[in-house]
C-alpha cells in the first residue's frame, strides 16, 4: 500500500542536501513524499537579498517536478526557538500530512537552526495530538534522524542504509538546480558545485559501508525486533 512520507527541516535545503536519493526513491516507488521546511523567510538571509521572495516558490516548484510536495513555515532564520506556538505550528503540518514514515535532522549540529528544527520536529511528531487536543492524529511508526554533511552534523552514527544508486543522477541534479537558485545562475549539469561535491563525497563513503555505489544513511529513532530468518 502506498505510504504517506514527511521530512522536516530547517531551510529550503536540508532535506534535499541530506536524503534526495531516499525521498526519490518513495516517489519512484509510487508513496506521497512531503518536506517541510520550517523556516520560509529569507529576508534576513545574504545570498537572497532583494530576491528572498522568490526562494520559496522556486524550491516548492522544483520539488513539484521531482514528485514532491514542500511546504514552508514563516521562521525566519536564528529567529524562532522551541516555544509553545512553535510546536503547535509543525505539530498542524503533522497532524495534516498523517504520514506513515518520517524524517527529522540529528539534533547534535553547530547550526542553531537545525538543533531548534530537529527538538521542534520531535516533539511534533511525538505529540502532535496532544499538542492540538484531537484523539485522531496518527503517530509516524517509523522516524529516522538524517545528517546535514560535514561542518554542520555533530557525532551522527547511522544504523540504517539506502541504496540511493538508482536515482543518483535525478538527486544530485535536484540538489544542484536548488543551488542555482540561490546563485541565480542557470544549472549546469556538466559542473559540480561544493554542495553536490559534498554530498557525493558523503554519498560514496555510505555506499562504501554498505556495499553500494552511492547510498544515504539514517538513524532510527525506534529499535524493534526483526526476523532474520
Amino acid at each position: 500500500m502506498p505510504k504517506t512520507i514527511l521530512a522536516i527541516g530547517a531551510h529550503y535545503d536540508d532535506c534535499v542536501f541530506g536524503l534526495p536519493g531516499i525521498l526519490l526513491q518513495a516517489v519512484r516507488k509510487h508513496h506521497r513524499v512531503v518536506i517541510l521546511s520550517l523556516i520560509g523567510d529569507y529576508r534576513n538571509w545574504p545570498p537572497m537579498e532583494g530576491r528572498s521572495e522568490q526562494l520559496v516558490p522556486r524550491s516548492a516548484a522544483l520539488a513539484k517536478e521531482h514528485g514532491v510536495e514542500m511546504r514552508f513555515l514563516n521562521f525566519s532564520s536564528h529567529q524562532f526557538d522551541v516555544t509553545t506556538p512553535n510546536k503547535i505550528a509543525v505539530a498542524e503540518v503533522v497532524a495534516d500530512v498523517q504520514p506513515d514514515i518520517a524524517f527529522l535532522l540529528w539534533r547534535n549540529d553547530h547550526h542553531d537552526d537545525h538543533v531548534v528544527a530537529s527538538q521542534l520536529s520531535e516533539i511534533a511528531l511525538r505529540n502532535a495530538g496532544q499538542l492540538l487536543g484531537s484523539k485522531g492524529v496518527k503517530v509516524a511508526r517509523e522516524m529516522y534522524y538524517y545528517d546535514n554533511g560535514p561542518r554542520h552534523t555533530i557525532g551522527f552514527e547511522p544504523d540504517t542504509f539506502v541504496d540511493v544508486s538508482p536515482d543518483w543522477q535525478p538527486a544530485i541534479d535536484w540538489l544542484g538546480k536548488l543551488m542555482a537558485i540561490v546563485r541565480n545562475e542557470p544549472y549546469d549539469a556538466a559542473k559540480r558545485d561544493g554542495s553536490q561535491q559534498t554530498k557525493e563525497s558523503l554519498a560514496k563513503y555510505r555506499g562504501q559501508t554498505c556495499g553500494a555505489r552511492y547510498a544515504e544513511a539514517v538513524k532510527s529513532l525506534y529499535y524493534s525486533p526483526r526476523e532474520i530468518f
